[in-house]
């Protein structure tokens, strides 16, 4: 074993620090080690969970990808999806894509004795994915729609069930209109009331059968609106939309779920920042106060490093000592921090104690991603930073001279 690691060891497992100054100083540094572990796990862990979560709501509602008519722009009222360049059998061999499904959307006016909404009107058709649906239920079913005929079942969202004192199996009617036509009406029954926490998919989308838009929009019986394309992994749309735009055809467009609602990308690109900066500042806390603890260490010890130059010890094996007995001191509190840190987000994850607006943050709980890369990284990062940080104040021992430290009181 190299001298600088073995003597760093004796002075770190030294029963003489129990009663001196050390003590003190050792307790200052591995609690500025913890408080940055916890810290930094609990900003980077619900960080990039509030990202994922968002944007796993956003596509398992509406799909990762979903692909439109250029003619459409951006009404809510979808024009019919040009078939020429369109190849949907090879979009659904991509070994990212996990489903596709058709739809088309209308507007209209949901009313009754209570009130009345302004709702988008989402058919769907056989394909729809009820299983992807599921998780948004509060009550009831999805609808099962088979495309036969019309199916009179819709699914709506909580809010718009709360403004028409709406609950399943009841009904209601709602009205389409048409430029140059009368309004049309449609009874429909509630079969399920969901919930996304997305401020603007909840106070507009009804889920029911596409034959119902089919006919409001005149549009023959296997014509479709638009596609929802899901992904195996949410982090796979950037890698495949270029490969998505190439099966579509120049009249059709692409469009990612993120990309929907800007305000809602804009506000998860600030995270980024937030993490970013929590992070850079949790590291200089923590390096402030190993550099604190070495020196004072340095300092109390000035007559062990006098009587080690005298015993022919260089000036760099003396400062390796130092910096290896700082990052051994560095280790309880990194393994304390995990800890608490983990099992505060733990805690979080199985049983979502802190709960938050979801009209301010998209998310009615902290969501937490407990991802082994980024908790390794931190504790990794925060360990070879203060190494490298403590070579410059570990100079200081080639300044002290043997003959004055020996005498040193």
């Amino acid at each position: 074993m190299k001298f600088p690691l073995y003597f760093s060891k004796k002075i770190a497992f030294s029963k003489d620090n129990k009663n001196n100054l050390s003590r003190v100083i050792i307790f200052i540094g591995r609690l500025s080690v913890a408080l940055g572990i916890i810290v930094s796990l609990i900003t980077v862990s619900t960080g990039f969970g509030s990202k994922k979560a968002i944007k796993e709501r956003l596509a398992d509602f509406s799909g990762h990808i979903t692909v439109r008519s250029t003619r459409s722009n951006s009404s809510y009222n979808t024009s019919v999806l040009d078939n020429q360049g369109l190849n949907i059998q090879k979009i659904k061999e991509l070994p990212d894509v996990e489903s596709v499904q058709k739809y088309a959307t209308v507007t209209g006016i949901m009313r009754n004795e209570h009130n009345f909404a302004g709702i988008i009107f989402k058919g769907v058709g056989k394909d729809f994915d009820s299983l992807r649906f599921k998780k948004f239920l509060v009550a009831g079913t999805s609808p099962k729609v088979t495309e036969v005929g019309y199916y009179n079942g819709v699914a709506i969202s909580q809010k718009i069930a709360n403004d028409l004192h709406l609950k399943v199996k009841d009904s209601i009617v709602t009205v389409f209109s048409k430029a140059d036509q009368k309004p049309i009406y449609r009874k429909f029954e509630v079969v399920g009331i969901y919930k996304t926490d997305i401020k603007m998919i909840d106070d507009q989308f009804v889920l029911g059968g596409i034959n119902h838009v089919r006919k409001i929009q005149d549009m023959k019986p296997d014509e479709m609106g638009g596609l929802d394309i899901f992904f195996k992994n949410v982090n796979d749309i950037d890698r495949d939309f270029p490969e998505i735009e190439k099966l579509i055809g120049y009249k059709n467009y692409a469009e990612k779920a993120t990309e929907k609602y800007p305000q809602i990308t804009d506000w998860i690109s600030i995270f980024d920042t937030n993490i970013a900066l929590i992070i850079i500042i949790m590291l200089i806390v923590v390096v402030i106060n190993i550099i604190m603890v070495l020196l004072i260490l340095i300092i109390e010890r000035t007559n062990s490093i006098g009587l080690l130059k005298t015993l022919g010890a260089s000036n760099s094996q003396i400062r390796a000592t130092f910096i290896n007995y700082t990052l051994i001191i560095m280790i309880p509190g990194l393994l304390y921090g995990n800890a608490i840190g983990l099992g505060l987000l733990f805690i979080q994850k199985v049983f979502g104690v802190i709960t938050l607006n979801p009209e301010n943050y998209y998310v009615s709980t902290v969501p937490v991603d407990l991802n082994p890369i980024a908790i390794i990284s931190i504790s990794a990062g925060i360990l070879i930073i203060s190494g490298l940080a403590l070579i410059i104040p570990s100079y200081l021992i080639s300044k002290i001279s043997p003959v004055k430290a020996i005498k040193y009181n």
